[in-house]
């Protein structure tokens, strides 16, 4: 027999949103999920936002004068769209840097233009400086005693030429159904002292390179490209004030550089010709963090909080890595604005600095909000013994905010499709993150598994027990061709990916911030023991 409601009972189920509660006690939303889905496709602006930063802006180094015309842009947009607390905090980095032009040429035994670009915050040639090649391969201190006395007047080319690496795969691809189960496998963590140890050590290689070339007397020194496809990337890693290499430093394309060690290994050395202008800016040595937010309703609750380094390497315009995740949290934050949105808890959206060169704009944010490492007679760490260090440092001293953070989400593997969530090593949040996709099954999104995954801004959350989680991605060419190279274009992004990921991250964060309770987080860490006490270490490694 068919049951009939009356007509005030049919006027309020109509009115009211229909919400969906796990055994967590974690609400979806379904008629918010409609509405961020409409304002994500129907009135879309990702794109757009991808394109001004890749194109208008291009590529952003920490510091130069295009990371400060973005840091000014996107809080402009962020307060056209209504968002609140728009503002940028700063912390210690080191030297703006950016290329006015740059040319390497092969003059003898035949004229060629080479592919390559200037190292990043390596000085300029003042002109052109013209010399021949010197292949004198070195990547251990131990190696400069034999080259010495042979590099004076030379462009010393210090990489160890191989003979290609074709790839054997396609460079571009999505994750097959098999492919995502496979991910779900946990991997117990490993503490290994010694390890982190060395990694310091070494970083004061580069330095010590650079003294002894110059000390020889070389007027410039090349790299070649760690990628086949005529691609250079530049990445360098001295940006600290007094820390800059002392000579001038390009990268060039495999190709050429191949091209170039053969010519010199059967007979005379070819002449190079390079002019790299480039122009170094202290004015201001701090970086900045660009915030926004959508203030929660209940100030005692905490805040949830999106993130994406804005950052990127100069070879290319920084569109994939990671323009496409600064548009995915920018377009996230207006679908919530525009859709009326009022959270329990503030949602917070974080564009980060200095991601590049060691994590070190979201390391900044966790040691001003959310806590410490390590003991006030603890040596002061910068560049890169920052990152490899941090971690190192017992005891973690929680800040007074350290319980505000209810959740953090990063974007950082370039324009592909979401296609489901990283728990990083907590299960208790599966079931809660499995309910949360559910509604983009048919998007492609329907995959939680269990990994732990590194190498951006939630790795120094993580490291102190906040609950920071990274999404799965469709891998598309960013680790085989685009990821810090120069073919970092708009031309590699996917609209319907970057919409799609929009609007998902979107749904995260309005579920995380209206939760009856805070997603389970971690214990706060204490120092582990040593995971092989009988293993012997390879200096080599």
């Amino acid at each position: 027999m068919r049951s009939y409601l009356s007509t005030a009972a049919v006027v309020l189920a109509i009115a009211a949103p229909v919400f969906a509660q796990n055994a967590a006690g974690q609400t979806v939303d379904k008629t918010q999920v409609n509405k961020i889905i409409d304002e994500g496709t129907t009135r879309s602006q990702v794109m757009l936002t991808a394109a001004y930063l890749s194109d208008e802006i291009g590529p952003r180094l920490t510091n130069s004068p295009s990371m400060r015309v973005a840091e000014d842009w996107t809080q402009k947009k962020f307060a056209e769209w209504g968002l609140k607390n728009v503002h940028k905090e700063g912390f210690d980095f080191g030297r703006g840097w950016t290329i006015e032009r740059s040319s390497v040429r092969m003059v003898t035994p035949r004229p060629i233009q080479l592919t390559a670009i200037p190292i990043a915050w390596t000085p300029g040639t003042n002109g052109t400086i013209s010399a021949p090649v010197f292949v004198a391969p070195m990547k251990r201190e131990r190696d400069f005693d034999k080259w010495r006395g042979q590099l004076k007047g030379k462009i010393v080319m210090i990489t160890l030429p191989n003979t290609g690496n074709e790839p054997d795969t396609a460079p571009f691809k999505r994750y097959t159904t098999e492919e995502l189960g496979k991910l779900d496998q946990y991997e117990q963590p490993k503490f290994d002292p010694e390890a982190a140890d060395r990694r310091l050590k070494r970083l004061d290689y580069t330095k010590k390179l650079g003294a002894f070339l110059q000390a020889e007397g070389a007027l410039a020194y090349a790299t070649m490209s760690y990628r086949d496809g005529k691609l250079v990337h530049g990445e360098g890693y001295l940006f600290g004030v007094g820390e800059t290499m002392p000579l001038p430093g390009v990268e060039i394309a495999a190709e050429d550089y191949r091209r170039l060690a053969r010519l010199a290994k059967i007979g005379r050395a070819p002449t190079l010709e390079i002019n790299s202008e480039v122009r170094f800016d202290d004015s201001d040595t701090k970086a900045y963090n660009v915030f926004a937010e959508i203030p929660g309703t209940d100030p005692k609750a905490g805040y949830v909080m999106a993130g994406a380094h804005l950052d990127s390497w100069v070879a290319g315009d920084g569109a994939g890595d990671n323009g496409a995740g600064t548009a995915m949290i920018m377009e996230s934050a207006r679908i919530l604005a525009a859709s009326g949105i009022r959270p329990k808890r503030t949602i917070r959206f974080a564009l980060w600095v200095g991601e590049e060169q060691g994590l070190l704009g979201s390391l900044a944010y966790v040691e001003q909000h959310l806590a410490t490492r390590g003991s006030a007679s603890d040596p002061v760490l910068t560049g890169l013994k920052r990152f490899y260090g941090w971690t190192s440092r017992w005891p973690i001293t929680p800040r007074p905010g350290y319980g505000d953070l209810a959740a953090y989400f990063n974007l950082d593997n370039g324009s592909g499709k979401i296609r489901g969530i990283y728990a990083e090593n907590n299960p208790a949040v599966v079931s809660t993150f499995k309910d949360w996709l559910a509604p983009f099954s048919s998007m492609g999104a329907t995959s939680v598994v269990i990994p732990k995954t590194g190498g951006t801004d939630h790795v120094f959350m993580q490291a102190i027990g906040a609950p920071g989680f990274q999404f799965i991605q469709d891998p598309l060419d960013y680790g085989s061709r685009t990821h810090h190279s120069s073919v970092d274009t708009f031309d590699h992004l996917k609209a319907d990916d970057l919409r799609q990921g929009s609007i998902i991250l979107a749904s995260f964060l309005a579920n995380a911030a209206n939760a009856d309770k805070a997603l389970p987080r971690p214990p706060l860490p204490t120092r582990p023991v040593v995971t092989d006490p009988f293993a012997y270490n390879d200096d080599e490694d």
